[in-house]
């Protein structure tokens, strides 16, 4: 009989996160993310983490949510603002249980109670479609510098529901 694979939880982020929470935005970027670019650009992007004490900071100055198995981290995300994902990334051996879904309808929630009307994201190229599934429409394409490299993205946006965070209220 096949073993059930436990849910992932979601908790706040905390500062003592960001050396695994770096690890993973390299390793997603590294293995995730090479039919879409080169690994020059690759490495440019994944440098960000580099410098983990800044890495932390931008994690902290945001809304940033940890996705857990096992209570191990293996994912994160962050809204920016209000109405603004910055940040979505899941580890490699996480990837398709379910871990970057449930990022997303996290911050569309929490987005929503913030009154937010609509949230965008600027998708790198390999999660246009992930996004496309989740109800986000390509608004415009873009090209930024990182670290000395181009990398081309899509920001894309995605309609709230009317007072879709009050489903529960009593």
């Amino acid at each position: 009989m096949g073993r059930t694979l436990p849910k992932p939880a979601l908790r706040p982020f905390l500062r003592a996160d960001t050396p695994v929470l770096a690890a993973i935005f390299a390793a997603a970027i590294e293995q995730l993310t090479g039919d879409d670019y080169s690994e020059a650009q690759q490495q440019a992007w994944a440098s960000v983490a580099d410098d983990e004490e800044q890495f932390g900071k931008r994690l902290a100055s945001e809304l940033t949510l940890i996705a857990t198995l096992e209570n191990s981290p293996v994912g994160f995300a962050s809204l920016k603002g209000a109405d603004h994902i910055d940040m979505l990334y899941v580890h490699p051996a996480a990837a398709g249980q379910g871990v970057a879904s449930m990022l997303v309808e996290a911050l569309e929630k929490l987005a929503g109670g913030r009154g937010a009307k609509s949230l965008t994201v600027d998708a790198s190229d390999n999660a246009l479609e992930f996004f496309s599934r989740h109800g986000y429409v390509p608004k415009q394409r873009n090209t930024v510098t990182v670290n000395g490299e181009w990398l081309a993205n899509t920001t894309m946006q995605k309609m709230l529901a009317e007072g879709a965070s009050s489903g529960d209220s009593k």
